[in-house]
């Protein structure tokens, strides 16, 4: 039987225009929300880290992306800035708290290595890692908790090329363990781009950032208002560079 999440991905995959939107509303009110309801009521003290959550950064989300692509400019151009830093006192500084300006919800692939790749040292970046960079329950969840508590003001939804997730959904062949659990998120992009593996890998980037933009009622709110970036991306292991999709 299809979960209400399977229901949204359906739907970030067909477009905003799609009839299959109309179930979301029973989703926003179930698993995710009872997550976020869970963080952010569970104490006094998470609602006081709440209430101040965008007030830990300066920054807006445009200047937050804008940080985030220029770090990427310089670890293209190998004149990194991040390794300047004093790990000592960055480690002091960050010791009780945390606060990352940006978030990347990428693949767990050992060749992108997010804060090398947008050249942020430690407490910079709030990162989610699974196999095909898919937004399942948990990591909507935590990307959440990196919106409502820790005020980040831009999540990126990064892809890459020669994904092997995305690769053995287009072959879906039988594979050991739980591996197989990945098609079923992955699939949508397989169904909209076909076999060609750099577009069926930047339409589940794709698709990934809407099912935050839209099945999520903490991003989806901080996004409508302005007070938070969400964007697809896709990187070049070759080059090194990452190309903004939206």
């Amino acid at each position: 039987m299809a979960s209400a999440l399977d229901t949204d991905r359906s739907a970030a995959a067909a477009g905003p225009g799609s009839s299959v939107c109309c179930s979301r509303r029973g989703f926003l009110q179930s698993s995710v929300a009872g997550v976020a309801a869970g963080i952010l009521t569970g104490s006094g003290a998470a609602l006081a880290v709440t209430s101040a959550a965008r007030a830990q950064t300066t920054m807006n989300p445009e200047a937050a992306l804008h940080e985030m692509m220029a770090g990427n400019r310089r670890f293209v151009e190998g004149r990194m800035t991040s390794f300047n830093d004093d790990l000592k006192a960055l480690k002091a500084k960050t010791f009780e708290k945390q606060e990352p300006f940006g978030a990347v919800l990428s693949c767990a692939d050992s060749r992108v290595p997010i804060e090398l790749i947008f050249d942020q040292s430690i407490g910079r970046l709030f990162v989610t890692r699974v196999a095909g960079n898919v937004a399942s329950s948990e990591i909507i969840a935590s990307l959440e908790y990196g919106v409502a508590v820790l005020g980040t003001k831009a999540i990126i939804v990064m892809g890459h090329a020669n994904c092997g997730a995305v690769k053995a959904s287009i072959d879906a062949k039988a594979v050991p363990g739980q591996i197989s659990g990945l098609y079923r998120y992955i699939r949508p992009a397989v169904d909209q781009a076909g076999r060609n593996l750099e577009a069926a890998t930047k339409a589940n980037a794709r698709i990934q950032a809407a099912l935050l933009r839209e099945s999520s009622p903490v991003i989806a709110d901080a996004f409508k208002k302005d007070q938070l970036k969400v964007v697809a991306a896709y990187y070049d292991l070759a080059s090194g560079k990452v190309s903004l999709l939206d």
